[in-house]
């Protein structure tokens, strides 16, 4: 059990999940402020959410695995594949098992859930498979794949608006996993390359990416005041994330600055830790 939480990194998927649920709040909120009636919190719609998307981001991440194994055996040897610990077809079918779950679970909310996480799945495997080794695109799906657990929770009120209601904090949360993955991919770039990978340092170069990762992570920043200034959150939310866009500063400071991608991929995580915090308590 431990090798398959390991294979799924259930820390992701367990952010992810938390993500999407505050959605739904978040969701929940701006529509309720915004109605003339009393709306019912969907208790059943959360829980639903939340395994939804726990499902399907272990899905995508346990796939990720069993395409990047040869990869993995150069930068992380000890993941459950290269490590013995799982077989690459057990990690397949062990995928593929949490993606028919993830999708089921989310089709009996509503046909939009089920349509985003559908969707979702698919993306998920042709990134492992295909776009992973690709500039740009590649760390453009994963962005694009974390800020829609976002979209995902709003889904959960779509004949109500509750899509548009949180795509702010969806863009918000594309771009800074954006800025990471690329900081990801320069940390990696020795197996990437050895593996002819077309990640973005290996095209552009490493100064070149890390450049264009700070530009992204700026953009964020300067972004970050939207969702108060909107009224979709309160004074709380600008308050951590205060914090939250300190330490993407220190990020990029840590890339461009210091030549230190392992470090800087840190302090990103920890930048969008708080950064969820921040749309949690401002909700």
């Amino acid at each position: 059990m431990k090798a398959y939480l390991k294979l799924i990194r259930s820390g992701n998927c367990l952010m992810a999940a938390i993500a999407a649920t505050i959605g739904v709040f978040i969701a929940y909120n701006i529509l309720l402020s915004n109605s003339q009636g009393i709306i019912p919190f969907p208790l059943y719609g959360s829980f639903m959410v939340f395994f939804t998307v726990f499902m399907i981001t272990g899905a995508g991440n346990a796939i990720n695995d069993y395409f990047d194994v040869e990869i993995d055996r150069i930068n992380k040897p000890d993941r459950p594949i290269p490590s013995g610990s799982i077989s690459p077809s057990g990690a397949l079918y062990f995928s593929l098992a949490l993606f028919i779950s993830g999708t089921w679970s989310a089709l009996l909310i509503n046909p939009a859930c089920g349509a985003i996480a559908f969707f979702n799945s698919l993306l998920l495997i042709y990134y492992a498979r295909t776009l992973k080794r690709t500039a740009f695109l590649g760390n453009l799906a994963v962005g694009y794949l974390t800020g829609s657990a976002f979209l995902f929770g709003g889904a959960v009120f779509f004949e109500r608006g509750g899509i548009e209601s949180v795509f702010v904090l969806f863009l918000l949360a594309t771009l800074a996993t954006l800025a990471r993955e690329i900081v990801k991919d320069i940390e990696d770039i020795e197996g990437d390359f050895k593996d002819g990978a077309r990640t973005l340092p290996i095209v552009i170069g490493p100064k070149k990416a890390a450049a264009f990762a700070a530009l992204i992570s700026l953009v964020a920043v300067l972004a970050s005041p939207l969702p108060y200034l909107q009224s979709l959150m309160s004074v709380r939310y600008l308050a951590l994330v205060a914090v939250a866009d300190l330490l993407f500063v220190i990020a990029v400071y840590e890339i461009l600055g210091k030549d230190d991608p392992q470090r800087s991929s840190h302090m990103f995580k920890l930048a969008m830790t708080f950064a969820l915090i921040a749309f949690l308590a401002g909700a």
